[in-house]
Formats: C-alpha cells, structure tokens, sequence
C-alpha cells in the first residue's frame, strides 16, 4: 500500500487505499497511524470493498493541526472524501474513530450509506467508564506485547492472546514506530476531542436514535476502553442498527477476527439498507 497524499486547505493527508469496488473509509484507533491496522484485517477487507486509510492531521505521515473537537475531524474527513470524489461510502471507525465517523455521518447529510463501529462509544454522557487498567497502559509511551493483549484483547483467554501475538506479528512487520505518537502533548490533543464529543453540543445522540442510515456496531465483550454496556439501552431507541458481540475479546475484535470481521462487514453492508 504505497502513501499518498491529499492537500487540504491547512493540512496534508497522508492516506493509503487498497481493493477495489464500492469505497470504504476507516478512522483510527487513539494513537493509530497507517502502519497501525492489522494487515489481514485490510487484505480482507478489500476482497469487498475498495479501503481507505488515513492519519488525522499532525498525526503519522500527515501534517497540520490536529482539530479541538471531533466536529473538526469529521469536516477533515468530510474534506477527504470531496477531494476524492467518492460517493456511496461506507463509514467505518473503531475506538477514537468510531467518534469521527459518527460525527461526520451525522452532520453531512448524505455523505455515507453505512456506518460501521468497531470497539466505540456512543455520542455524549454514558452510564459505563474506562477501566483503570486502559489509563495505566494506554498512556505508556511505547507498548509492549504484553501492554497490547490487555489493552487490545482479552488476557484471560488463551485463544485471544494467541491470536494478539499473531496479530501483532503481523503489523510490525512493515511498521514506523517512530510515527506513533508518545508526547503527552498529543495525548491530550485527542482528549480534548473526546471531551467535547462527550459534551454533545451537536445532539449527536438523539440524531443517532433518529437516522435510518444501517449502523452496525461490532463489539468485544470484555472491551477495557469502552464497555458494550453503554450500546445496550441506546441500541433499543435506534431505528436501524445491529450489534455483534465478540466474546472472549477485547477492545480489537478485527484485530482478534479479521475475516470474520470483514465478513461481517461485507455481509451487513450487501444486505442492509436506509429505512427512510
């Protein structure tokens, strides 16, 4: 996957696309760059659709501010998919991303069919918080294997920690560490969005219950970042939406699965339509 580059107004985007066929755009996880998805998870990927990957500005390969709010980031994400010309996008983030991408399908009408979430939270105040054990690891300025099962996957199983060595395996072997971010300056750049997502000045949650766009959230049942109960009673008030639980996972169920995952995707996005 050779990086290119798209020239924004006060960014330039560093993006790489695999596949062909109907497009799709993924948003990264908290201190994710492009070498950060698991490679088989891509591969399959684009056995359906045409995959698009980018870094958020003054993130990775790309340059520019990173936005105050996630607003911010859905207008970059916006930008991207005008500059590329695509139509008929399907909309899919996990962790951080999943903010994005909700935000972006939400205040651009019309600008994704799908929305796709993976290891996320819902818009605005939730009844369920982190674990302490995410702060403790997820603020380490480099990770080890053993920082990775438990942030990303399920400690207690020992097929999901297999399958997090093979993962892992996988991604470092075409990876720029030294593109992930590990100043606590830049930590708190994505908090800061965070917070204000949380906030929910946009009503991003009541539009959420109100959409008809197909949403699907594939989730982890032990996910130490943001716990599936939070998708629970909200998922009752949304009129087109459907839940995959992954147990025996973590925080990264397309890490863990990565074709079943894709299938997953593919299969919901072939067979799913807007109900409006």
């Amino acid at each position: 996957m050779k990086t290119k580059y798209i020239e924004l107004s006060d960014a330039k985007i560093a993006y790489r696309e695999i596949g062909k066929g109907r497009p799709l755009i993924m948003c990264n996880r908290f201190r994710g760059t492009l070498d950060t998805w698991d490679p088989l998870f891509l591969s399959s990927m684009a056995e359906h659709f045409k995959v698009i990957i980018f870094d958020y500005p003054e993130i990775g390969y790309s340059t520019g501010k990173f936005p105050k709010d996630i607003t911010g980031l859905a207008k970059i994400l916006h930008d991207i998919i005008q500059e590329l010309g695509l139509n008929e996008v399907v909309l899919a983030g996990w962790s951080f991303g999943g903010f994005v991408v909700q935000a972006a399908a939400l205040e651009y009408e019309g600008l994704a069919s799908h929305l796709i979430l993976i290891g996320s939270n819902p818009p605005g105040k939730n009844p369920h918080t982190f674990e302490s054990i995410f702060l403790e690891k997820a603020l380490l300025p480099n990770y080890t294997l053993e920082d990775e099962i438990i942030l990303f996957f399920e400690p207690e199983s020992k097929f999901s920690v297999e399958s997090g060595k093979v993962s892992h395996d996988r991604i470092y072997e075409s990876i720029d560490v030294g593109k992930i971010p590990t100043a606590k300056e830049v930590f708190n750049m994505y908090f800061v969005a965070g917070d204000a997502y949380k906030e929910d000045k946009e009503k991003l949650r009541k539009r959420l219950t109100e959409t008809g766009m197909p949403v699907l959230v594939l989730h982890g049942d032990h996910d130490v970042s943001f716990p599936i109960e939070n998708w629970f009673l909200l998922l009752r008030q949304m009129r087109n939406a459907q839940l995959v639980i992954f147990t025996k996972t973590g925080h990264g169920p397309q890490h863990q699965y990565p074709e079943l995952s894709s299938e997953y995707i593919a299969d919901f996005v072939g067979n799913s339509f807007n109900i409006d």
